[in-house]
């Protein structure tokens, strides 16, 4: 029994509730290779019932569950692919978890009261700067995005004074990227930064800093292409944040 069901429980649970935990636990075997789409379709429920259900027996919730029975799984291919469930799991929850509301506020006041936005990027945080770009300026936003390296260093010597520069970057280590933030740093500029390295020397030059958080697996480990989530998701915070309040 995957959910074990004492007297408190059985209490918290709705009949159709009860029902959805009696069909996980009658279904253990399969569990692994059911989403949650298919348990709220064989007990006649929603997906939002059944997310309900698990969460009032003690779990987190159906990632927690399937990352449960994952591991009990007989086979080698469903737990390896459990377990890259629970990377993505992982990095989306640390991300949430280090980035404060405070922060948030923060960044975005600066970006209210620039007169022009520069965003820079470099390598595939570029795919994220460009979409964080455009959003920026559909929200009616003066906004100027570049990934070449050389507009960077000029672009930064000679922002205004009410200018922004925000920075994404993985690592917070890109040269380019870092030199770009000194200068406008040292010219009095609100520098803001977006990466997942608390340590970098991007952290540095930046007034406001909004780390998140890199997992340690790499796929594809020849060449730096690891998951860029953290950052869209701050980002998307930011935008979503901004397009409920203006």
């Amino acid at each position: 029994m995957i959910i074990p069901l004492d007297t408190n429980t059985l209490e918290r649970l709705t009949k159709t509730e009860l029902e959805i935990i009696q069909f996980i636990n009658s279904h253990e075997e399969e569990l692994p290779e059911l989403s949650i789409v298919d348990i709220a379709f064989e007990t006649y429920s929603s997906p939002s019932t059944v997310s309900r259900a698990i969460r009032k027996c003690g779990l987190n919730g159906f990632n927690e569950l399937r990352y449960r029975s994952g591991n009990k799984a007989k086979s080698e291919e469903i737990q390896s692919m459990n377990e890259l469930f629970n990377k993505t799991l992982i990095e989306a929850q640390a991300v949430h978890e280090r980035i404060s509301l405070t922060d948030i506020l923060a960044v975005i006041k600066c970006l209210n009261c620039a007169d022009q936005i520069s965003i820079f990027a470099r390598g595939l945080t570029t795919y994220v700067g460009q979409e964080f770009s455009l959003k920026l300026q559909l929200l009616n936003y003066h906004v100027f995005f570049t990934d070449d390296p050389n507009i960077m260093q000029v672009k930064a010597a000679k922002l205004m004074e009410d200018d922004v520069l925000f920075i994404l970057s993985l690592n917070g280590e890109t040269p380019e990227l870092v030199s770009a933030a000194a200068k406008a740093y040292q010219k009095g500029n609100c520098v803001i930064s977006c990466c997942c390295n608390e340590n970098s020397k991007l952290v540095t030059y930046s007034r406001h800093s909004l780390v998140g958080f890199k997992h340690s697996h790499q796929a594809i480990k020849e060449f730096e292409v690891s998951s860029r989530i953290p950052l869209y998701m701050i980002c998307r915070i930011i935008i979503d944040y901004i397009s409920f309040y203006s």
